[in-house]
This record gives structure tokens, sequence and C-alpha cells, in this order.
């Protein structure tokens, strides 16, 4: 999830700025204080290191400006890539991995499935690749176990009817 910015929660405290406005005329030692916002912090730590401003805000978006689409897609893609981790198919050698849960994978993969299936109809043409995505796992998972459940019945997985 490159690029991602963890959103804060502005209502905690009423001193926190609360838009990014506020963040870019606070002053330039506020990233420093333990009550600061730790967005800025990051944001002063980043700017420092790529030679921006030390004042200089990154580019920041709040939860709410978020399409919904752009938010489940994010969560459709994190599911997909730790369940992948989990099945060890981001190692060197996927056929003898340094670490394989099938446990992990299996509740990661129901619970993509859930996901995928519930959100189909509002992630337009983005669905047939997240469904895609989540048959090779399913393939994966289904491979890599000992004893492979029944068709129907692996994670994530309907009964046929």
């Amino acid at each position: 999830m490159t690029g991602y910015t963890p959103v804060t929660n502005h209502h905690e405290s009423p001193t926190e700025p609360t838009s990014v406005s506020e963040q870019k005329s606070s002053p330039p030692d506020a990233g420093t204080s333990p009550d600061a916002d730790p967005g800025a912090v990051a944001g002063a730590v980043a700017g420092a290191d790529t030679g921006a401003a030390p004042d200089a805000v990154p580019d920041v978006r709040e939860l709410v400006d978020i399409p919904a689409a752009e938010v489940i897609s994010r969560a459709v893609v994190m599911l997909m890539s730790a369940a992948a981790e989990q099945l060890g198919l981001a190692s060197d050698d996927p056929d003898a991995p340094m670490h394989r849960d099938l446990d992990q994978a299996r509740t990661l993969i129901t619970a993509l499935a859930g996901l995928v299936n519930a959100a189909a109809p509002d992630l337009g043409p983005h669905a047939a690749a997240f469904r895609d995505g989540l048959a090779a796992l399913q393939a994966a998972f289904r491979e890599y176990s000992v004893h492979p459940d029944e068709p129907g019945h692996g994670p994530g997985e309907r009964p046929p009817r």
C-alpha cells in the first residue's frame, strides 16, 4: 500500500490542527512536541530526507475524501497480499518457502471472498480482476493443502447448489 498516509482522528484533541491548511500554518517546531500530529511528524521527517522545506506538508487525504470503491480496493489488495504471503507465494521458491501458514491463509482468503462478493456491484470493472485474484489464491491454497477441502468447501468458496 505504497503512498498510504494514515488519517488521524482530529476529534481526540482540540489542540491538534484539523485541516491541512492549519498544519501548514503551524510553527516549524510543532512536529517535535510530544502531542504533535503523527502525520506532521512523518511529513517533517520525510521532508528532511527529500530536501523539501521543513514545514512542507505531505500529500495527505482525509478519509472522507477517498471514494468508497478505492477504500474497498485497498482492503482487497491488502488481504490478497497477506494471503499470498501466508501461502508462501512471495518466496523465491514458492514450493519450499521459509514461511507457510495455511490456517492464516484460510482466514484471509475467506475474508477476501466475503469482501469481493459483497462489494462486486460497487467495484465496477475491477471486480473481475479481484475475482480472478481470489480464484488464484483459492487454487494455490488447494494445491498446498495436504488434505484439500472438497470442492465448494475451501476458504471463501460456496458449496454447489
